[in-house]
């Protein structure tokens, strides 16, 4: 079996996720992290037992490493990514890619033209119940499909926008949408076809000292006709469980974080009961109010996954260009709400 040795880029909270993650995969080691806050960085080796780099530069440089994690702020994305690719090493970003499309392009090209692999990190395609769900999706047992929404009613204090780069349009690319609901978003680019245009709103109704959006309405439309809604927000004490609604001429399924409470078609199966005795049962809530309360599960999914391709030669499911999707149609929604008319994507 061979050991894949790890460097995560960045050292904050989420790096802390990555770290427990591989600690819990027999063919991954961490070897080291770096930040641009040097006792940040010795905090996170010290409670992992490994090494301090001074950089991603110096990271780089060294032989141990075959695959970095980028855990910095979301509009440091891209230069550690390129850096790698002209290395030779491997690389998982965290959600969104990159802030801009232009940006996300420069990395995938990158990493193309070096024969490496680009993912990116999108836990919630991890999920249990999304297995049921895309298999159903396939059978076509929902008929036509009618309508596809998100709902992120999620809370952040005004203390969570009080570091260097949470609620800017630099560093963070923006806010509800960018940081929070761009997981649900992902979710409709897996299951669902592309999203087509957007007529959006945006507004700052609960953090009017961040530069971006803590409240966002879209009307969408998808190729084949579907209608849709993105809603997300940072702004909805104290925070609620997100949902997911795929509805049909034949069938309606509803997610409520990790479980299906609907699961409704016109052809009735046996499986169907077996799938709401499964999920029916209301689980999760993490990072509804706080980004800390949740567990590095599907994190560990999402890098076995990568490990896997890795392993076998083939291309990863959640590559570059996959995860450009929910960075796409978020950037839709802002401009749609900036230039107030609809928007179709590319």
């Amino acid at each position: 079996m061979k050991i894949w040795n790890f460097g995560v880029v960045g050292a904050g909270l989420i790096a802390d996720f990555h770290a427990r993650s591989l600690a819990d995969m027999p063919n991954a080691k961490l070897i080291g992290c770096c930040d641009k806050i040097p006792e940040r960085a010795k905090d996170l080796a010290g409670k992992h037992g490994v090494r301090v780099f001074d950089d991603y530069e110096q990271m780089l440089k060294s032989d141990e490493i075959d695959i970095i994690t980028i855990a910095t702020p979301s509009g440091f994305h891209a230069e550690p990514a390129i850096a790698a690719a002209e290395a030779g090493k491997h690389v998982l970003c965290e959600k969104p890619l990159e802030i801009t499309l232009e940006r996300i392009d420069a990395m995938v090209e990158a990493h193309e033209k070096a024969g490496t692999s680009l993912g990116g990190i999108f836990p919630y395609r991890f999920n249990d119940m999304m297995t049921p769900l895309r298999e159903t999706m396939n059978s076509g047992r929902f008929g036509v499909i009618t309508y596809a929404a998100i709902h992120v009613p999620w809370w952040r204090t005004d203390e969570y926008y009080k570091d260097s780069w949470h609620g800017t349009w630099k560093l963070d690319g923006g806010g509800a949408l960018m940081n929070q609901s761009i997981h649900m978003i992902d979710m409709l680019c897996d299951v669902m076809p592309p999203i087509e245009s957007v007529q959006a709103f945006t507004a700052k109704l609960g953090h009017p000292q961040i530069e971006t959006e803590d409240t966002a309405a879209a009307a969408i439309r998808f190729t084949g006709g579907a209608l849709g809604m993105i809603y997300g927000t940072t702004a909805s004490y104290p925070g609620q469980f997100r949902r997911f609604e795929i509805t049909g001429t034949k069938g309606t399924v509803i997610n409520v974080e990790n479980s299906i409470t609907v699961w409704q078609f016109a052809d009735e199966r046996p499986e169907d009961a077996e799938v709401l005795k499964k999920f029916g049962e209301i689980e999760g809530g993490g990072g509804v109010s706080d980004p800390a309360a949740i567990t590095h599960e599907n994190h560990t999914r999402n890098f076995k996954a990568f490990l896997d391709a890795l392993d076998s030669g083939e291309k990863f499911w959640i590559d570059g260009r996959e995860a450009r999707k929910a960075v796409e149609v978020i950037l839709a929604v802002y401009k749609s709400a900036r230039e107030q008319k609809l928007v179709t994507l590319d």
